[in-house]
């Protein structure tokens, strides 16, 4: 590498075969993701700011005469320099205007009107913001993922006790536990407990027979079922309405939407893309398998073509009639990770719904496969769920519908004029039925000895809330504000006058979420810029403090700890001593955060043995199916790994494997540390613990 005239010369004896990262670009694409200032208004993607417009607008008056609807969003140019507003002690910013649509329904009057919605701070090609005059930095927020978690703790007695909380980005927690006369119970925010049947039964799941069913009649359910005061799904919802609003009468009107409104609407329950993500891999069968290795199926899974129906024995006639039958599974077959995906592929065309393994102590155990996105006809219950893979027209090939698009009735009727019979979708980022079922489900496997237990301090379990994140909620705080005072103008407008959209908002609440994150929020700080080795530092900080986050005085000894799956994401080196200790953190050198805010760290893949240079970035979760080779690994001429036995890590542990079985290698010696560790020489010849 040369650096003008200079060539810089590397003295390293193990060779880096992935250069260094853009190392402030974490921060300028999480912002270039909440802006899209570069995209056009018609191709912007639902995220940032235009995901906060579309979640709260259209906004309606209670009679639904009034409808104020968003049409699209620009930003002018600023008024100031990036220097005259540091000479100035002014905040870089550029005006914000959005572009409205009021409906007036008695008069069928349309007005379309720009709207000055404030000013919009603007981040700089540095990765900072300039505020009141100061340079300062929004550090990334290190939180508990939304998603399901799964606890098994041990008693003073010697008891095990199971359990599982559903955690969303906004809305209500569930959390599920088994009182001591063996039931189900689950908590909604924390208060009274319910019985878990009644919640199941309120989903939709109306007689005890169905729910027998969908749960294998398990002896935990029917004892849960035998205590649950309710027999349809009326009662149901009433019964947690009466629990969860004990001074409001449960009314017809006041309990008909309450579920809906309680898991099924985005304003008041929103797992997040990082909860939906992790909601389904959790209930997959490949991790219901993996700390089992390779279990032993239990009993024989063919699937009849011609019929569709899914048989549990083998016999002679059906080895040769390959036309008719497929032989998925044959008692005493070891599961492993290929073929648990192939029977998840499966369970979308055929009713699999379970295999049968033997479990740790032997004993034949049923575990389910979930559903984590189906083939459906398309039908009006497909409203409000969204494409998991891209639509295209059968004859020409051309592209109807993006993945990620949410399906309307509008939309689903015209996939059916275009004969289209069948979409792929995923579940939404609300709670679906399905997600309490398919946990339910897998504690039941997890008493029986099928799956695992969750550790909160994984890396997999945490994820970082970037700074286009942090304004994004910013943002939405100040428009819900301003949602209430629309709705308060639009009703006290008297019926002879004619408002306009200008005349109806209020920007205030907006401009003072905005500044006051800015400008006192514990995340945005004054950029440290005694060097520039201190503003990179500053501007790749991980902290779990923060609203939303811990507080020093409630954090453990656990969560300061180092991890085994910080290895390549959180520098264990780079920690303040003192009271902050271990919250405060740093990325490693070649760490960067997914779309979901998981931390990912690259790796080299090995092939039979053969080390490649494809270059593959893995999430903590990812990284616990492989066995991983360190970069100091001999490799010959041709590229395969030189010795017969290779020291390797997997799953926090250090193990010793055949060449043949190493997967992925690390990149580099440096990619464990960060960069301020990274510059100092000789950095192992000193104290364990101290650098």
């Amino acid at each position: 590498m040369s650096l003008g005239y200079i060539a810089r010369q590397s003295f390293a004896k193990i060779p880096s075969c992935a250069e260094i990262p853009d190392l402030i670009e974490i921060q300028r694409d999480s912002f270039q993701w909440f802006l899209q200032a570069d995209v056009a208004p018609e191709e912007r993607k639902r995220q940032g700011l235009q995901e906060v417009f579309l979640e709260i607008f259209p906004i309606q008056d209670f009679t639904g005469n009034l409808v104020l609807e968003f049409l699209e969003y620009r930003l002018e140019k600023p008024p100031l320099t990036i220097k005259e507003a540091k000479e100035k002690g002014r905040t870089y910013a550029a005006p914000l205007y959005t572009r409205v649509r009021l409906i007036d329904r008695r008069t069928n009057e349309i007005r379309e009107q720009d709207v000055y919605m404030g000013d919009m701070p603007l981040m700089t090609e540095k990765g900072t913001f300039v505020v009141n005059g100061a340079e300062r930095v929004v550090v990334t927020q290190l939180v508990r993922s939304p998603g399901v978690f799964f606890s098994r703790e041990v008693t003073s007695t010697g008891k095990v006790e199971y359990g599982f909380k559903i955690i969303p980005n906004r809305g209500a927690w569930l959390e599920f536990g088994i009182d001591p006369g063996d039931v189900l119970f689950v908590r909604v925010d924390k208060r009274r407990k319910i019985n878990a049947c009644t919640l199941v039964r309120a989903l939709g799941f109306s007689s005890n027979e169905e729910i027998l069913a969908l749960f294998d009649r398990h002896s935990l359910i029917r004892k849960t079922l035998e205590k649950d005061p309710s027999t349809n799904v009326k009662e149901a919802v009433t019964e947690i309405f009466r629990r969860l609003r004990p001074s409001e009468p449960p009314t017809e009107e006041n309990t008909r939407d309450f579920i809906r409104y309680l898991f099924n609407d985005r304003r008041h329950y929103d797992l997040g893309e990082g909860g939906r993500y992790k909601i389904n891999n959790k209930l997959r069968l490949e991790e219901r398998i993996v700390r089992i290795e390779e279990p032993v199926i239990a009993e024989d899974l063919v699937i009849d073509l011609h019929t569709r129906e899914v048989l549990r024995t083998f016999s002679e006639e059906m080895e040769n009639d390959f036309s008719r039958y497929q032989v998925v599974l044959r008692k005493g077959d070891r599961l492993g990770r290929r073929l648990a995906q192939e029977i998840e592929n499966l369970n979308r065309e055929y009713p699999i719904e379970y295999v049968k393994v033997f479990n740790e102590e032997d004993a034949p155990v049923k575990v389910y496969v979930e559903r984590e996105d189906t083939w459906e006809v398309l039908s009006e219950n497909l409203e409000g769920r969204v494409l998991s893979e891209d639509v295209r027209d059968p004859d020409t090939g051309e592209l109807l519908l993006e993945r990620g698009k949410t399906l309307t009735l509008d939309v689903l009727r015209e996939l059916r004029g275009l004969g289209i019979e069948r979409v792929r979708v995923q579940k939404s980022r609300t709670l679906a039925p399905e997600d309490v079922v398919g946990s339910i489900r897998y504690l039941l496997n997890l008493i029986d000895g099928i799956g695992y237990d969750d550790d909160i301090d994984h890396l997999g379990n945490r994820r970082a809330r970037l700074v286009g994140e942090l304004l994004q909620n910013q943002f939405r705080t100040g428009l819900l504000r301003v949602e209430k005072v629309i709705r308060e103008r639009m009703t006290i407008q008297p019926d002879t006058e004619s408002p306009t959209p200008q005349s109806l908002i209020n920007v205030r609440p907006v401009v003072a979420a905005l500044r006051e994150f800015l400008g006192s929020s514990p995340l945005s700080q004054f950029m440290d810029q005694i060097n520039p080795l201190s503003e990179i530092t500053h501007k790749r900080r991980l902290s779990a403090l923060g609203p939303g986050g811990l507080s020093r005085e409630r954090a453990g000894f656990e969560v300061r700890d180092v991890h085994y799956t910080h290895y390549g994401r959180m520098c264990p080196i780079e920690t303040p001593e003192g009271p902050n200790i271990g919250l405060i953190t740093s990325l490693c050198i070649f760490a960067k955060v997914n779309e979901y805010g998981f931390i990912e760290t690259p790796y080299r893949r090995v092939i039979d043995g053969r080390v490649t240079d494809d270059i593959v970035y893995l999430t903590a979760d990812e990284e616990d199916r492989y066995h991983i080779a360190p970069s100091d690994v001999k490799i010959d001429q041709n590229g395969f790994i030189a010795e017969e036995n290779v020291v390797v890590r997997f799953r926090g542990k250090i193990v010793e494997v055949q060449r043949s079985k190493v997967e992925f290698m690390d990149v580099s010696p440096q990619q464990i540390i960060s960069v301020s560790a990274s510059l100092i020489p000789f950095l192992e010849h000193n104290d364990a613990n101290r650098a």
